[in-house]
């Protein structure tokens, strides 16, 4: 039976003429699916639907999405980062439990550090936007020096992030920058050039709100500060209140990110 299948032509142009006339035709494409960005079961019999493919070094995956959740458009990823996609999305790997933050050695600017991570829901101007807050568990120094100093703000500030002296306006997109969020689950914060700046060990779980904040707005607010200014927050409450205070003390930063492969990443 013939598809309501979207296929871009950036997409087309990777998986050839014939191919996308067989997804189109039915064939080699699932009636029933789960979304790849919001989780939730969609039918491409019945809805407009998304072809997205996900293409890393060697490997490259068709997975498929509620139109009004994500464009068909080609994602490059890291190989990496597509293999625990892959598994998210074949079910190769058990899913991990539902958590909203985790510790995970990462390159950062100015060398080796233990990143964490949080995901919330940020009220501004009486619209919940999807956050990530990230916080180093020991200062980070700048390359070729040496000391108790922490340049982890500054580094970042040349990198493109804003300071924030308060949290009610929403951060200035970051160039270059974007989230990668693929079977509804977080797996990485991708800088310039598509290289990991954080990579989860295994894909992190938001919750069903966060999921559905993203493909409203079709991006993140990404917030850090240094180790010991927001801590692991129980509530999200607490973690609005602890942003703003890092904010008031200017040892905030902030940029908003799209997701990977939209326009604008």
């Amino acid at each position: 039976m013939p598809r309501m299948l979207e296929v871009s032509d950036e997409v087309r142009a990777e998986i050839g003429d014939e191919e996308a006339e067989r997804l189109l035709a039915g064939d080699g494409s699932p009636g029933s699916y789960d979304c790849t960005s919001c989780r939730t079961p969609g039918d491409s019999e019945r809805e407009q639907t998304s072809t997205v493919l996900f293409v890393g070094d060697e490997t490259a995956v068709l997975a498929f999405a509620h139109a009004g959740c994500i464009p068909s458009q080609v994602v490059s990823v890291p190989e990496a980062d597509l293999q625990g996609a892959v598994r998210s999305i074949t079910g190769d790997s058990p899913a991990p439990a539902a958590s909203p933050s985790g510790d995970v050695p990462q390159s950062v600017p100015g060398g080796q550090a233990v990143l964490g991570i949080t995901s919330g829901l940020i009220l501004i101007n009486g619209e919940l936007h999807p956050a990530l807050v990230v916080e180093p568990t020991a200062p980070i120094a700048r390359p070729g020096t040496t000391g108790p100093g922490d340049d982890f703000l500054p580094l970042l500030i040349e990198q493109g992030f804003i300071p924030m002296t308060e949290t009610e306006e929403v951060p200035q997109a970051l160039s270059g920058w974007s989230i990668l969020l693929a079977a509804g689950q977080l797996h990485s914060v991708l800088q310039p050039g598509q290289i990991a700046w954080w990579q989860a060990h295994r894909p992190l779980s938001v919750t069903d709100g966060w999921r559905a904040a993203v493909n409203k707005t079709q991006r993140v607010l990404v917030y850090a500060a240094p180790v010991g200014t927001i801590g692991q927050q129980p509530r999200e409450d607490l973690l609005r209140d602890a942003l703003d205070k890092a904010a008031r003390n200017g040892k905030l930063v902030a940029a908003s990110m799209p997701l990977a492969g939209t326009p604008g990443a």
